[in-house]
């Protein structure tokens, strides 16, 4: 009789191993841009919008307002 002699590893690059290097890789994209993302609000937490002159703030339509639904 001939033998099945192929090999069967569990810790090839399509099995448990291959899993566990895409979830590092993801854990790592995910730790990459929630850094970036709080250097992001870090630099624009204190930049702000000023407005000068609230009163010359005009609408684009004066139909506008007769969308406007009273509650």
């Amino acid at each position: 009789m001939a033998e099945n002699t192929t090999r069967r590893m569990c810790f090839n690059i399509n099995g448990l191993m291959g899993g566990v290097i895409a979830t590092l890789l993801l854990l790592a994209i995910l730790a990459f841009l929630t850094v970036q993302a709080i250097e992001v609000q870090k630099a624009n937490a204190t930049n702000f919008y000023e407005i000068e002159n609230p009163t010359a703030i005009k609408a684009q339509s004066a139909d506008n307002a007769a969308l406007r639904v009273n509650k």
